[in-house]
């Protein structure tokens, strides 16, 4: 194993000193030393850099232990910027948003059922739009994509509503904006925003966030970190098979998951075009809305239970179209999940409704070019 070069170690520490600051709205510089086990002389060095480039400042002082009152340290959330992008069914959305994940400027476009070309095209005006607005530095560029998505390589492998197939879609954006940008699956984007700023998780928790829309996926964190598997498809439940014989999906198989629990499944198998509608129907305790409702409930919660005996992870959130049908169908998951995993494994499994909307995807898009390496901050 190679030595640490001396310049390693100097990113590694303000790094390690600059995540700790960043996970609390306040602390002193003894605080920092005492999580990171550094010296306080090395974390005074790095906070004496940090307060330099205006990425953090002094806040007052807080509560004496003994000796002198501690002075605090808290994170600048509007010294840098980020956008993040949600490249949502039937709108993109792109917004800019500071350190502390608060939207300053959102751009919405509806999209058409166009081809490829137009789809990235409209990619490129929402991002001019918001380089354009007067909020700066933008440091970096987030994409929350549905589809297959080979993140290392910033390459949507094949997004089916997009027409997208091997896009070199971080390439494209980092060749054209000259900042750095990450790509990855949009369920994915949506975990990590969950997890970052929709609840009560601490740095080293699992979690799983499951995106019923139109299509269904899902995103894996385990302590603390984005699991994408070996291929980047970590978490594509929606094309699992739940129904032999099944319904024809738009993958080109039969039963996927999606035919009967996505949004676009209960539509369709209730004639309908308007979620709320489906919505104003189910409270109303229409037959036929319950019976689809419950019968994409009864498939979802299968699936959550594979999930169970696969991972073993008790907290699992569910965003997306589908939560609008509330308490009822959360119930309905819930016990059918249940029934289908091994009670001692279910028992402590919590599960619930995300927080954040659409707003999941973009903050976490954003937030995962920090997750791992704060140094595009400094350039």
């Amino acid at each position: 194993m190679k030595k640490a070069t001396h310049q390693q170690t100097k990113q590694h520490n303000r790094d390690l000193v600059l995540r700790t600051i960043f996970a609390n709205e306040s602390i002193s510089r003894a605080e920092v030393a005492r999580i990171t086990n550094l010296t306080r002389t090395t974390v005074s060095d790095v906070v004496n850099g940090l307060l330099e480039e205006g990425l953090v400042e002094e806040v007052g002082r807080g509560e004496s232990i003994g000796g002198k009152t501690p002075i605090l340290l808290s994170v600048v959330a509007d010294s840098r910027y980020l956008i993040g992008l949600n490249l949502a069914q039937d709108k993109f959305i792109g917004a800019i948003v500071n350190l502390r994940g608060e939207i300053k400027e959102m751009v919405e476009e509806p999209v058409h059922d166009d081809d490829g070309k137009t789809a990235l095209d409209l990619v490129y005006h929402i991002i001019d739009q918001l380089i354009k607005k007067r909020i700066k530095p933008i440091v970096g560029i987030g994409v929350g994509t549905p589809g297959l998505v080979n993140t290392r390589e910033g390459v949507v492998v094949n997004a089916v509503n997009l027409e997208w197939q091997d896009l070199p879609l971080g390439q494209l954006l980092e060749k054209k904006y000259k900042i750095p940008v990450s790509v990855l699956n949009d369920s994915q984007a949506t975990a990590i925003g969950e997890y970052v700023y929709g609840g009560d998780h601490s740095d080293n928790d699992n979690l799983i966030v499951v995106n019923v829309k139109h299509g269904i996926g899902s995103g894996i964190l385990v302590n603390g970190r984005l699991f994408q598997g070996d291929g980047g498809g970590a978490g594509e439940i929606g094309h699992v098979v739940v129904q032999e014989n099944g319904e024809l999906c738009r993958c080109g198989k039969h039963g996927c998951l999606e035919t009967v629990s996505s949004a676009r499944a209960v539509l369709k198998h209730l004639k309908l075009t308007s979620l709320e509608k489906a919505q104003s129907t189910f409270e109303a305790g229409e037959a036929k809305t319950t019976q689809v409702v419950d019968n994409a409930a009864h498939y979802l919660g299968i699936s959550l239970a594979n999930l169970i005996g696969t991972l073993n992870i008790e907290k699992i959130v569910l965003t997306g179209d589908m939560t609008r049908f509330g308490a009822k169908w959360l119930d309905a998951v819930n016990a059918s999940m249940r029934n289908a995993a091994l009670s001692r494994l279910s028992e402590n499994t919590k599960l619930e409704l995300g927080t954040l909307d659409y707003r999941a995807c973009i903050l976490g898009a954003s937030a995962f070019l920090l997750l791992d390496d704060y140094s595009l901050l400094f350039n």
